[in-house]
């Protein structure tokens, strides 16, 4: 497993504190989140899909693999909480030390 680069750490270790002003500071202004298809962009889409889909439910992010290349992020991890549980792929870009986008994918 690769080390985990600092801006994907930060927004993972949000997660599982359950800060979402945590979760929103490691985004950049346009970062955008694409779950299966759907896409939200920007802060408050973003916290709008994270208060019912993510931290909301009380959700924990536990990686398994890390993968980094160049830019790009690729994490697999368990996610347990009150919502979705189970095994999930992220694919996380990376611009000026911060997520310019978070994709899941199974």
């Amino acid at each position: 497993m690769s080390e985990t680069p600092a801006p994907v750490q930060r927004l993972l270790d949000a997660v599982n504190a359950g800060d979402t002003s945590a979760f929103l500071a490691a985004f950049t202004d346009d970062g955008y989140v694409d779950d299966w298809g759907r896409v939200f962009t920007g802060g408050d889409a973003i916290k709008g899909w994270s208060d019912s889909e993510l931290i909301g439910k009380q959700a924990t992010l536990a990686p398994t693999t890390v993968t980094a290349d160049g830019d790009s992020v690729t994490v697999i991890a368990t996610v347990g909480g009150n919502g979705f549980n189970g095994p999930s792929t992220f694919t996380f870009g990376i611009r000026e030390d911060r997520v310019s986008g978070m994709t899941i994918r199974e």
